[in-house]
């Protein structure tokens, strides 16, 4: 092939297409890195706020029918056992499966997560060690809402557990104090004292009443609440959890309204305060909120216009956050990437990150819950055949 005659190129000319490549080849470089993530934004953190209801009339009604029961006495009636398991979560201190029928089943997903040690500083609940995880149930006609294992972890290498079903309280068109599942998707959960705290996406908060845990008549899993013959029923389980108060979420200032994806308890904040994230699956303008929590009543903390002013709101634009906390001002995030692939964990501070530590928790991650006494962060995996409950350091994030 003859090629056509070129004049030799000038030292300029040559300058200069050593620039263009190396242009293009920063050019190829950017786009192949992975993109920086931007500090995350700090928000009005008064604009979101919450308000909370009387406590729930009907409760004392249901005390005078219905026989209480402790936490112990819960945990020893436990008729399943879990077994230790290998998770694939990074820096796994924990972790146990269910048993072969809560593993399979799609009729119940769990979400979220907490512990005895959120309860009370002290890692227990009337002498009890315990985690409790929430389900919620995928179908309707009818709906049977949300349960609760309650697991005994007092001995890690055999926990047993029994499901609690959550249920409201009122009194029907008859005058009769009855009761009904809650129906929420219940994506985070906390203890506090006495109350079990259950995120209600787009209502804010509903505590439970630990207090008063009622054992029901089983054998039938389709009655639910009061029965002609004065008995009450809940699905053929035999404990319930009725709810107590209502903490519904609100914003002002055009703030647009926060999504109550998941929640947890952050015990090494002053005061003790709730960590908030919203799920979206893009990620776009999505925020983490926290709120004060008040240790002498249980309650989120008022100020003097009778609301709970969040004391920190940041945007972090995290795509499919499933779940957060905080430790000793530094935020955790669990985020999902769908039945196919791996969960990661995202960190950041007020003033850095968000930093994502790709693929450290298995497929389908949902809630966080910090056990400070143990210093382990637990999680859970959601999917039908893969679920588990694992620890993992923080320390290593």
């Amino acid at each position: 092939m003859i090629f056509p005659y070129r004049a030799p190129m000038s030292r300029r000319g040559i300058v200069s297409a050593l620039f263009a490549v190396a242009a293009a080849l920063t050019t190829v470089t950017a786009v192949n890195s992975p993109p920086a993530s931007a500090d995350p934004t700090a928000l009005p953190a008064s604009h979101f706020r919450l308000s909370e209801g009387p406590y729930n009339p009907v409760i004392a009604r249901l005390d005078t029918l219905l026989p209480e029961a402790s936490m112990s006495e819960v945990l020893a009636s436990a008729n399943r056992t879990a077994s230790p398991c290998s998770s694939g979560a990074h820096h796994q201190m924990a972790a146990f499966c269910w048993n072969s029928g809560d593993n399979g089943t799609t009729d119940w997903y769990p979400q979220g997560i907490t512990s005895t040690a959120d309860a009370y500083g002290k890692g227990t609940y009337e002498g009890e060690t315990a985690l409790f995880v929430s389900w919620y149930y995928r179908h309707d006609n009818p709906n049977k809402g949300v349960r609760i294992s309650f697991v005994d972890y007092s001995s890690p290498s055999t926990p047993t557990y029994r499901h609690v079903l959550l249920v409201e309280p009122y009194t029907d068109s008859a005058g009769k104090p009855n009761f009904r599942p809650v129906t929420v998707h219940a994506g985070g959960i906390f203890t506090y004292g006495y109350f079990l705290y259950v995120a209600d996406t787009w209502g804010g908060f509903r505590a439970f009443d630990l207090r008063h845990i009622w054992r029901v008549s089983t054998g039938d899993s389709g009655r639910i609440g009061r029965q002609s013959d004065g008995t009450y029923h809940a699905f053929n389980y035999r404990y319930v959890v009725p709810q107590a108060h209502t903490f519904t979420a609100s914003t002002t200032n055009g703030t647009a309204r926060l999504r109550y994806s998941s929640a947890s308890l952050d015990r090494t904040s002053t005061p003790d305060s709730v960590i908030v994230p919203e799920y979206n699956a893009d990620g776009t303008g999505t925020r983490v909120v926290r709120f004060p929590i008040d240790y002498t009543d249980r309650k989120f903390k008022e100020s003097s216009d009778g609301y709970t002013h969040a004391t920190e709101a940041y945007r972090v634009d995290i795509p499919s956050m499933q779940g957060a906390t905080a430790i000793n001002g530094k935020f955790f995030v669990s985020a999902s990437a769908g039945s196919g692939s791996r969960g990661s964990i995202y960190t950041f501070t007020s003033g850095s990150g968000p930093v994502k530590h790709a693929g450290a928790q298995p497929v389908g991650p949902e809630d966080l819950s910090y056990w400070g006494p143990r210093g382990q962060l637990w999680g859970l995996a959601e999917y039908p055949d893969r679920r588990s409950v694992y620890a993992m350091n923080p320390s290593g994030f």
